[in-house]
């Protein structure tokens, strides 16, 4: 097949006029793709909720013992503590304000209140 001039002088014209792609942007066609949207959150949020723990009970010894520790707290201590907050047992350390009125606990970012602690000691 034999092209006409006319057409050879598209074609020229039509590859002058073509900017080229930068490498970043041609990267980015063979970036992942993600068909199902959100579904890697929902099984995250459903691991998250079929690893819940039932709380159980304490003994009379226990809850004097975290009575005693809480007592003995004030403000600026650092401390070791596990509580549980949404069916999940959380362990953390740090510098603790407290406020017996309002019984509640704050370390770090948490605001946890006195009936959710299970174990505490000042470091």
């Amino acid at each position: 097949m034999r092209l006409r001039e006319s057409e050879i002088r598209w074609w020229e014209g039509t590859m002058a006029d073509r900017v080229k792609m930068s490498r970043s942007d041609r990267a980015k066609q063979f970036s992942p793709f993600d068909a199902l949207k959100g579904l890697h959150e929902t099984i995250k949020i459903k691991e998250y909720e079929h690893e819940r723990i039932v709380l159980g009970e304490m003994s009379e010894d226990e809850i004097r013992e975290i009575s005693t520790v809480l007592a003995d707290i004030e403000n600026g201590d650092e401390v070791w503590i596990e509580f549980f907050r949404d069916g999940h047992k959380i362990e953390l350390s740090g510098i603790a304000k407290i406020e017996p009125f309002k019984q509640k606990l704050y370390v770090g970012a948490f605001e946890i209140c006195f009936d959710d602690i299970r174990k505490i000691k000042k470091i």
